[in-house]
């Protein structure tokens, strides 16, 4: 579950059951810190309430498909299919969203989001301004930015730690859309 030793008991493990029904394995490990982890939830509050839902989670599928993060993969893979796309859409972006079927401006997202998690050194004035013409302000802009670099922390964090994704996933997606979103570590078994 994870390789260090978490703490039996901390106090965000009862938000996080009430919020999710469950207590989920990345929370384990910030019982050691919990100041960290609620700095990470407040500056992800801080985004979620200013950026385009769906958009969001696109940036953050791409990031985390970057990363090879199957947790980050799977949650938000997760989000995605309760709100915003079908299994089989989403099976076919996170194995390829340039031939997806996707609308310019979600591939532009998602191709910045990726490049920013794979390295941000190489993201470009020219990436920028595909976005702008593609009719993003500057401010949603900085989001997806956001959204893929905050994606970073949380993912490297879960991985280096060695947390596996929730069994759950495994119980309740479908096969073939299991495998399309694990892409680095598998899930956990029950």
């Amino acid at each position: 579950m994870s390789f260090i030793e978490t703490l039996p008991d901390a106090e965000h493990y009862e938000t996080d059951r009430a919020a999710l029904g469950y207590l989920p394995n990345y929370s384990r490990p910030f019982s050691h810190r919990p100041e960290i982890y609620a700095a990470w939830k407040q500056l992800s509050g801080a985004l979620k309430a200013t950026m385009d839902p769906r958009r969001y989670e696109l940036a953050t599928l791409a990031a985390a498909r970057e990363l090879r993060s199957s947790y980050c993969m799977l949650a938000h893979g997760s989000v995605l299919l309760a709100g915003h796309l079908e299994p089989d859409e989403l099976r076919e972006i996170a194995i390829d969203h340039r031939s997806a079927g996707l609308d310019e401006v979600d591939v532009a997202v998602m191709d910045l989001a990726e490049k920013v998690a794979g390295d941000a050194t190489t993201v470009t004035q020219e990436d920028v301004d595909r976005l702008r013409s593609l009719g993003l302000t500057d401010a949603e802009v900085l989001e997806v930015v956001a959204a893929a670099a905050m994606r970073c922390f949380f993912a490297k964090v879960a991985d280096a730690l060695g947390v596996e994704p929730d069994a759950r996933y495994g119980e309740t997606l479908d096969p073939a859309l299991l495998d399309a979103l694990t892409v680095g570590r598998p899930v956990a078994q029950s």
